[in-house]
């Protein structure tokens, strides 16, 4: 398996992965979400990674632009994370989201911002982003405020910055906050 940057031609098998990964409940949400993500200029500049296994797509991690008014700081948000079900808890998750957080440092990014699971995502560094004045685009119920993480590539970044999170206007809609 290799992990690889999604090419275009790849859009439709990445987004049945999602319907696959996500399951009836939300899978065509999430595809969908993608597909958008792939065509909205303000996710640019994004990432898109595929675990590759002999030619297949078994897994994918997104990566879209936020902003974070006024301050000028270059900060992403991973959205989705999706393996095929048949893959999981194999470690492919993980190695999509390391493979990620690394682009994103070499790119300059400073923060990354994910609403999701705390014990998951805190072992690759993330921490809860509220108590760092970095606010979610959309109010999230209090019993799931460790959800809204944050991870600091740069130290600079997170003590100097704050202030409401505007994500991509594709995701930008209260039905991706709702638990």
């Amino acid at each position: 398996m290799i992990i690889r940057h999604a090419v275009g031609t790849e859009l439709d098998a990445i987004c049945a992965l999602h319907r696959v990964a996500f399951g009836v409940a939300e899978g065509d949400a999430i595809a969908t979400l993608v597909a958008k993500l792939a065509q909205d200029p303000t996710a640019a500049p994004r990432t898109s990674l595929v675990a590759d296994l002999d030619g297949a797509i078994i897994g994918h991690v997104l990566f879209s632009a936020v902003r974070i008014p006024p301050h000028a700081v270059s900060a992403q948000i991973l959205a989705p994370l999706g393996v095929a079900p048949m893959h999981q808890r194999q470690g492919i998750g993980s190695q999509l989201v390391r493979a990620g957080l690394a682009q994103m440092h070499a790119t300059g990014c400073e923060l990354v911002f994910v609403y999701g699971n705390p014990v998951y995502y805190r072992r690759f560094g993330f921490i809860p982003a509220t108590p760092h004045k970095l606010i979610a685009p959309h109010p999230i119920p209090p019993a799931y405020a460790d959800a809204w993480m944050v991870r600091a590539l740069s130290d600079w970044a997170l003590e100097h910055c704050h202030g409401t999170v505007r994500c991509a206007e594709t995701l930008h809609h209260p039905q991706y906050w709702e638990i």
